[in-house]
């Protein structure tokens, strides 16, 4: 589903597709620990996220990062995230990386699945602060 899953992560947030194979051969072909995660509904994709060195921020020393993090609408208030970010987290806590680190602009949500407020970091690009959360 390589191809489904980055033309649905492309949707989402407009990163070229591209880009989106680029981070999944590695993990697909087990040269690295950072994944890509979907949740279906038949063969429907309805929720996703990936692990990435840094996403698109200036405190790279913070890694690794979960990235993309998206709910289809009509999916949402399911624990579809919730499950995808644990099942995440727990993956690379056995493979021995923790903590592990991600930016959102979202208060509130990600707390509910054990991750907390750590600092402010600047977006590539246009240096606008986002916050990083982190999960140990």
């Amino acid at each position: 589903m390589m191809e489904a899953a980055a033309a649905w992560f492309h949707e989402k947030w407009g990163v070229p597709a591209a880009a989106y194979l680029e981070r999944m051969r590695p993990y697909l072909s087990g040269e690295s620990e950072y994944g890509w995660y979907l949740c279906l509904d038949g063969g429907r994709i309805v929720g996703g996220l990936g692990v990435i060195d840094n996403d698109f921020h200036d405190r790279k020393d913070l890694t690794p990062n979960v990235c993309a993090v998206y709910t289809e609408p009509d999916c949402r208030g399911r624990g579809v995230a919730g499950r995808l970010l644990d099942r995440s987290v727990s993956d690379l806590r056995a493979a021995g990386i923790s903590p592990v680190y991600l930016v959102t602009d979202h208060v509130g949500f990600y707390e509910r699945y054990g991750w907390a407020f750590y600092c402010v970091a600047r977006e590539d690009g246009d240096g606008r602060p986002t916050r990083v959360y982190i999960h140990d």
